[in-house]
């Protein structure tokens, strides 16, 4: 029955689309093709990512070269959420983030800061950088750690890499500080992904390979989540003591191929 009045899908990107690598990574298997699928039975596609190491421009350009139709509109992104953020509450960042992201935070005042944002830097998280941000916010009177995600780890083509949520754990801890976290499985991150793709909740499924930022987000804003079996999909996920799935699929093709058969 999870397959059933579906309007629209929210889609995670590596791990469902692609595995990411150095050399730009490779597709998953039947992919690119099922989102040409998805486009083409007039549902809707929305890709809901916690990708911070590309501006959304890039990140798409990258895409496109591995052969997926998508456009920039298509994508919902933690750093211009976190732009909108920061810039409602007069923040300035000091950014601890991948260096090809900061053109993202072009706008973005960011003199004399008062408040820290961290992202997934990859080789910028070293222990310098690290503790640059850590004295800044024990030096906060009321310190504010705003995370771009909270995941622990994500897939490579050359295996698993540590991820944002390990640093953001790192700073809370010697700080004592509660980050707040604008990605997944932030509930108003999905509800703008919700929005900008302009389905209800209860009409669109969410499709990822993460147990708790993908899944567990989703179902927590309405919505059926499907876990693919590639990406950073351990069969110990089939166990989570909190997150069950709607559905296991062993990869994308396979969630589309069902719930086309249903429309």
């Amino acid at each position: 029955g999870w397959a059933r009045a579906v309007r629209g899908l929210l889609l995670d990107v590596s791990g469902v689309l692609y595995d990411s690598g150095a050399d730009g990574g490779i597709p998953i298997a039947g992919s690119a093709e099922a989102v040409r699928r998805i486009k083409a039975s007039g549902l809707k596609l929305q890709l809901c990512t916690n990708e911070t190491q590309a501006t959304r421009e890039n990140f798409v350009r990258k895409l496109r070269a591995l052969g997926f139709d998508v456009s920039v509109a298509e994508v919902t992104a933690p750093a211009p959420a976190a732009c909108r953020l920061l810039k409602e509450r007069g923040l300035r960042p000091h950014l601890l983030v991948h260096d090809d992201l900061i053109p993202e935070f072009a706008e973005v005042d960011k003199t004399n800061p008062n408040c820290v944002v961290l992202g997934d830097a990859a080789e910028n998280f070293t222990y310098a950088n690290l503790n640059e941000a850590f004295r800044l916010l024990i030096g906060m009177e009321k310190p504010v750690l705003i995370s771009l995600g909270k995941g622990r780890y994500y897939k490579e083509t050359d295996g698993l890499k540590l991820d944002v949520g390990a640093y953001m754990k790192a700073l809370e801890y010697a700080c004592d500080v509660q980050a707040e976290v604008v990605g997944k499985p932030a509930k108003k991150f999905f509800e703008s992904a919700l929005a900008e793709l302009g389905v209800p909740a209860e009409q669109a499924i969410m499709i990822g390979d993460d147990i708790v930022s993908d899944v567990g987000g989703a179902q927590q804003c309405g919505m059926r989540a499907l876990q693919v079996r590639t990406g950073k999909y351990r069969p110990s996920d089939e166990n989570h003591p909190e997150v069950k799935p709607d559905a296991y699929v062993n990869n994308l093709a396979e969630a589309v191929d069902t719930i086309l058969q249903h429309l």
